[in-house]
């Protein structure tokens, strides 16, 4: 067991032992493999814990020249929730190299563990900073809202992992795939966006975007709020994938996944 860091609130793991996790998850990434859980080998390890993880693959990732564009959120609806356990959202973060847009042929072998979410995606057009927003402030803040597939890419065994597990490992964030429509953040009711998950043309998942915390832009606030909590904000131009309002659906290579989302068109990406 660990020393907890004493000059940090909500530690309960020293810095040696946070840079061995960050170095495992570096290492996994690399290999395309998975270790074993944080939560078992660490029970000690907090929120916090998990969070400092992720910085230190942040910072390393930029100081290797990687560009953030954006942020992700996990967890935020029941049906996510329900297929994972665990009951409280988290973040990571998006750099440049892991965006696609809709059409695109991507390498299945780059990521373990290889499912796809359905989500909208929120461009800011100024940024976004505090606890306790709006939905309305959100929506001021955002340029335009685009239908958005997500590829999920765990380096921890996948069960029974907590919400420690899945921080420390960048919220299980592989790639974005973006779509080509965007619209007007009050152009409709954001919270009755339907959309169909096809793999091969077969519709594998269905869901709505209220049940994303009952409104995707409460997604987008929840976030503000935890950044805060850390130093840190939204910023403008970053595109915020607010969470999945369906469950998340197994790819293998070869297979076609697209999400029809009504008016908003589809997105679609093939793995190879």
């Amino acid at each position: 067991m660990s020393t907890p860091d004493a000059t940090r609130p909500g530690r309960g793991l020293d810095e040696a032992t946070v840079t061995q996790i960050a170095d495992e998850l570096a290492e996994a990434t690399r290999s395309r493999g998975t270790i074993e859980k944080i939560s078992a080998r660490f029970p000690e390890a907090t929120i916090e814990d998990s969070y400092a993880v992720q910085r230190i693959w942040r910072t390393r990732r930029e100081e290797a020249g990687a560009r953030l564009v954006g942020r992700k959120i996990g967890l935020t609806s029941k049906a996510m929730q329900f297929a994972t356990g665990i009951t409280e959202p988290d973040y990571g973060v998006i750099f440049a190299d892991q965006s696609y847009r809709s059409g695109d042929t991507v390498e299945h072998a780059q990521w373990s563990n290889v499912r796809v979410e359905v989500e909208l995606a929120f461009v800011l057009r100024a940024p976004l900073e505090g606890e306790g927003l709006s939905v309305e402030q959100v929506l001021e803040a955002t340029e335009a809202v685009v239908p958005a597939l997500e590829i999920l890419d765990s380096h921890i065994e996948l069960e029974g992992r907590t919400i420690v597990d899945t921080i420390s490992d960048n919220a299980a964030l592989g790639a974005i795939v973006v779509g080509d429509t965007e619209i007007g953040p009050r152009e409709r009711d954001l919270s009755w966006v339907g959309a169909l998950c096809r793999v091969n043309d077969e519709i594998i998942e269905t869901g709505v975007s209220g049940g994303v915390l009952g409104h995707p832009a409460l997604g987008v606030a929840w976030l503000a709020g935890k950044l805060a909590q850390h130093g840190d904000r939204l910023e403008a131009g970053e595109l915020i994938l607010a969470g999945s309002f369906t469950r998340p659906v197994w790819v293998e290579p070869g297979d076609v996944v697209r999400a029809d989302f009504q008016e908003l068109g589809s997105v679609e990406v093939s793995f190879r």
